[in-house]
């Protein structure tokens, strides 16, 4: 686990579109804080300082530090409204974290050894990413940054499921948290490359040639 990102905010008592509006015309962006035993906040970011740590992919899934008027609390990121075309963020909600309970947070997976993936390298296939991320749920002490997700023994025509994947100590997949096998969806594939097998065997034999003037 990385270390602990630290944001900086302040508090702000003007509400409502209007000053939501005036506060990004002056490079801020709006932010709601809630949960917990104390009632919801508003602050405010600087915006050119919080989009440039949102290009780290730990911010989206690890327990922040947020500093408001000097005091720090531990949150996560809940929400974030991004404007529809400009690299502007709108909006942000952060969620205040308590240590003892857990949390339900997605999270990505990594995909490791596809270099060397079976059915890739010694069979010729197509790996294919049947997910990009996966709900999970963990104490706040236990939340992963990433799921690797290991590919390595993965053969032609073999699908690799969540149940295949080796989690962390400490972090339930969401999907299987109640037992319910129908929810052990694939994860990663490996599937036969176009121009093999049966097309293959058709030109060979000469199908949709002419046979006749």
């Amino acid at each position: 686990m990385s270390d602990k990102i630290e944001l900086n905010a302040e508090s702000r008592a003007d509400m409502g579109k209007g000053a939501s509006r005036r506060l990004r015309k002056s490079g801020q962006v709006p932010a709601v804080v809630y949960g917990g035993d104390a009632e919801p906040s508003t602050i405010m970011l600087k915006h050119n300082e919080f989009i440039h740590q949102l290009d780290n992919e730990a911010i989206y899934t690890q327990v922040l530090g947020l500093n408001i008027d000097g005091k720090k609390e531990d949150v996560i990121l809940r929400d974030l409204q991004r404007h529809p075309f400009k690299n502007l963020i709108m909006h942000a909600d952060f969620q205040r974290v308590d240590q003892k309970k857990v949390l339900h947070v997605t999270v990505p997976l990594h995909f490791i050894n596809e270099e060397s993936c079976h059915g890739v390298k010694q069979e010729g296939g197509l790996l294919n990413h049947l997910m990009t991320e996966v709900e999970v749920l963990a104490l706040p002490k236990d939340l992963p940054e990433f799921i690797e997700v290991d590919v390595s023994e993965l053969k032609l025509g073999e699908i690799l499921h969540l149940s295949d994947i080796k989690m962390p100590s400490g972090v339930e997949l969401l999907a299987l948290a109640h037992g319910d096998e129908s929810h052990d969806t694939g994860v990663a594939a490996v599937h036969k490359t176009r121009g093999t097998g049966a097309d293959t065997d058709s030109d060979a034999n000469g199908e949709g040639d002419s046979a006749e003037d």
